[in-house]
């Protein structure tokens, strides 16, 4: 084999392996391209995804207010039971006085 033969060879081998290369390339990007449906089904996913982070957002606040009104209303009813309670300790104060002073005054009879 003279060197003509041998360049000759060398740049058929490298034009074959360039084009097994080239068609593979173009095998895996032909099987590996997005179509237009799957667009559409990750837009589609992209939406509902917002919409449940929307929805959740919304619960979190509709919670959060929720919260807010039952403390309110836990500080009340402690509020009222404290109020209830003082009163009833006056009220049995002052039953037990009146109590001593008819009994006082039953005795001084």
């Amino acid at each position: 084999m003279n060197r003509t033969e041998f360049i000759i060879a060398t740049a058929i081998i490298l034009f074959v392996a360039f084009s097994m290369g080239w068609f593979a390339s173009w095998l895996v990007n032909r099987f590996t391209r997005v179509t237009r449906a799957d667009i559409g089904e990750l837009d589609r996913m992209a939406q509902q995804l917002h919409d449940a982070e929307e929805t959740r957002d919304q619960a979190i606040t509709y919670l959060q207010q929720r919260e807010a009104e039952m403390t309110n209303q836990l500080h009340q009813t402690e509020a009222e039971l404290t109020a209830a309670m003082d009163g009833l300790r006056d009220a049995r104060q002052e039953s037990e006085e009146l109590r001593a002073y008819i009994e006082r005054s039953n005795a001084a009879s």
